[in-house]
Order: C-alpha cells, then structure tokens, then sequence
C-alpha cells in the first residue's frame, strides 16, 4: 500500500539521505586504505644498494622496536651507510646506552653519521656520539652532557591534609628516596654515587669518541649546551651542513655518491604491520582519529609520561637545565 503522508514520505527520504552518504563514506574509506595498502606494499626498495637513513625524534626510551631495526640496518648488504637523524631533547640513560651500542655495532661494518637536526642533548648527543662524523645546523643544539635522579617529594602537602603514610622495611636504605619523607643523608650519597658513576661512564664515552682528553670532556660536560657552531669549535660537532655535506663524507669512506638515501621506519605496531604504516596513517586522518593511542599519549603529554630512572634530558622550557 503506497505511503500517502507527506511527513512519513520525507522520513523515508531524509533515511535514505543519510544511509546513502554512510555508503559512500565507507567506500572512499575502504578504497583509500586499499590504494594507501598498495603503496605501502610498493615502498621504498631496501633491496637495492642504498644509503640508510634513521629518524630518532622525541624523548629517548628503551625502544625495542627501533633497537631491531638498527640491527636489521648492520645486517643488511644493501645498506652502504646510515645516517641517523636526530632531534631529540635526551631521555632515559639505559635507552641512549642501548642505542649508542646498537650503532656502535652497525659502525664496524659501514660509516654512520649522526645529523643533528633541531638539538641533539643529553641522552640525544650520547646518541650522536656513537656515530662515526657528526653534522648539524648552524643553530642546532649540542650538548647537555649529564645524568640527573628525580623525585617527587610529597611530605609538606601531606602534613597540611594531615595524612601520614608509615613504613616498616627490611633496611634504612630501602625504597629511599621516598616522596614521602625527607630523604637521609645516607639515602642522598647513595643517589649521589649511582648519579656521578652513570656520569662518569658518560663522560668517558664522551672523551674516547669525540677524541678528547678526559679534562677536556670534563669541561664541557657541567650540563652547558651550545650551537652547532660553538660545538664544531668546542669538538663536540665534525661539520656544520646538511646532505651535501653528508654525501661528501661517505664518499670519502667509499660510499657512492649516486645511492639513494632510503628511510627505514621500525614496524613496532601489530596493526601497522598488518596493513601497512601508510594505509594506517591515511585511515586514521580520514576519520580525524589516532592511529594509535601510543601515539595520542606522546603528543599529549610530550614524550615525558613514562620516563623512569636514571634521566639524561634537556628540558626544553622547563625550570632545570642542571644535569648532575
């Protein structure tokens, strides 16, 4: 029986309005992936004979995934050299150790070199050191060489609320320091000697790669930052430029000039490795969602939400650039 009211006849039209632009909203969706999927799957070819190229932005953790592509990097025959592009603040300690070792290890078999972009600080330059020739801006930020021990200290606030928190443990120096008391004197040297040991390991590292006396590393290692030019005078830097610059180095070491500079990207998301980095990320900026919450909580909390331990870092904007 044919509908004959007009308020139920514009219903059934405004339905289909709505039905009909989901359809079509699920197909651009479906042939985007689909199309961003073939060009994942057509990507750079690290087959062929080229130059390596590694991003390390933000603040440095212990990257598993990032970790296993640089062994992938000293592996492969095809990689003829690795530049490692580095705009970093610093971050963990254990994270630039592990880091400055995985590069080492690609260093014995092919030239690395380290471009500092925006900065490359604290844990960021123990990064940069580990490469073979270091190039960075004019302006680039070098430096902060130092270890820092931070922790929240909460006795004051809970005194006003009028809240006590008591503890009975094994030993004095167990869970010290603690935020919710002052810390000893004792619990104070032993942070104190866990920092300047860590220090210390840093600043020979410093020393040995950058081919300085240790007094010399020692100067320049009081958590003072400088320029890409002040670091080139000082020896913290080997050149200031960019690719030119760059290529002009791995030809001296052999490397041709011709090869074409490829960047590896590490798969460190199940999904992402199920239907590729690229058809992921065009997904997710055609329905204005992250790809990945990881990737959501960095950008908001900028790195800094998970950092434990032992700290090499240069706070950008922060009250502190002390870093020891």
């Amino acid at each position: 029986m044919p509908l004959t009211d007009p308020n139920l006849l514009a219903d059934r039209r405004r339905l289909r309005r709505k039905l009909g632009f989901w359809r079509i909203a699920a197909v651009v969706a479906a042939i985007a992936v689909v199309g961003a999927l073939a060009l994942n799957l057509g990507g750079p070819d690290t087959g062929s004979d080229h130059i390596a190229r590694i991003d390390i932005n933000g603040v440095v953790t212990d990257d598993e995934a990032l970790l296993e592509m640089i062994e992938d990097v000293a592996e492969s025959q095809a990689a003829k050299a690795l530049v490692v592009s580095i705009s970093s603040p610093g971050g963990t300690t254990y994270g630039g150790e592990r880091l400055y070792k995985a590069l080492r290890e690609v260093g014995k078999t092919k030239p690395v070199v380290a471009d500092v972009r925006t900065l490359a600080a604290s844990a960021g330059y123990m990064i940069a050191a580990s490469a073979d020739h270091i190039v960075a801006g004019e302006n680039s930020i070098v430096g902060s060489i130092g270890v820092i021990f931070q922790y929240p200290q909460a006795q004051d606030l809970l005194d006003k609320i009028g809240l006590s928190i008591k503890e009975i443990k094994s030993s004095p120096l167990k869970a010290e320091p603690s935020p919710f008391h002052e810390a000893s004197e004792e619990a104070r040297a032993m942070i104190r000697s866990m920092v300047l040991d860590s220090y210390d390991w840093f600043v020979d590292l410093v020393a040995e790669r950058r081919g300085m006396d240790r007094s010399a590393a020692l100067r320049l290692a009081d958590g003072s930052i400088f320029t890409g030019r002040q670091g080139l005078e000082n020896g913290l830097v080997d050149a200031i430029g960019g690719e030119t610059d760059i290529r002009a180095y791995l030809e001296g070491r052999g490397v041709e000039d011709a090869l074409e500079i490829i960047e590896w990207k590490p798969a460190n998301d199940p999904t992402r490795q199920l239907i590729g980095a690229r058809a992921l990320d065009l997904a997710a900026g055609f329905f204005g969602a992250p790809a990945r919450i990881s990737d959501e909580i960095n950008r908001l909390t900028g790195g800094k939400l998970f950092l434990d331990g032992l700290v090499s870092v240069w706070q950008v904007g922060g009250e502190e650039a002390a870093e020891h």
